[in-house]
């Protein structure tokens, strides 16, 4: 349903996109969902996205807690974290669609793993281990110019 508040976030978006990727362009995810290794369309192989923000790290998902979302299947830990999800998604997505930040930076989408992570300027990024986060913390305003430039391009064929 297109409510008020919806509706402001659409313009948002579309105001963002047109000024050359704010942060407000970063925060919204409409292209592929990480759903890599499910076979079920489970996003970010069913870890949490609330748990980064609110309980500092990785937290598996329960199936009970679970919200179709952008045409994937998230979970949750608790009951208030998918609340928390459903009341503000684009709070808690992670950017690109929770592909690595630093395989997005170079043109592809990737898997990731759920303790490579980082909160940046209030997004959750997601990488492929530990080693590639060291890399994407090294000159994150670099990569994220980049990974900004170009996933609006990147469709399922650039999976690797």
């Amino acid at each position: 349903m297109l409510n008020r508040r919806n509706f402001i976030r659409c313009v948002g978006a579309a105001v963002a996109t047109a000024s050359l990727g704010t942060t407000w362009a970063r925060a919204e995810s409409y292209g592929p969902v990480n759903t890599l290794g499910s076979t079920d369309g489970i996003a970010i192989r069913g870890f949490d996205p609330v748990a980064y923000f609110r309980d500092g790290g990785p937290r598996q998902g329960k199936p009970e807690f679970s919200v179709r979302y952008q045409g994937a299947t998230w979970r949750f830990a608790s009951a208030e974290h998918k609340a928390l999800f459903e009341a503000d998604p684009m709070r808690y997505m992670p950017a690109y669609g929770g592909f690595c930040a630093y395989g997005t930076s170079r043109g592809y989408l990737v898997k990731i793993e759920p303790e490579a992570w980082s909160i940046i300027d209030g997004k959750l990024y997601l990488n492929y281990d530990v080693d590639v986060r060291q890399t994407w913390l090294r000159d994150t305003k670099k990569y994220l110019a980049r990974s900004e430039a170009g996933w609006p391009r990147l469709t399922e064929k650039d999976i690797r």
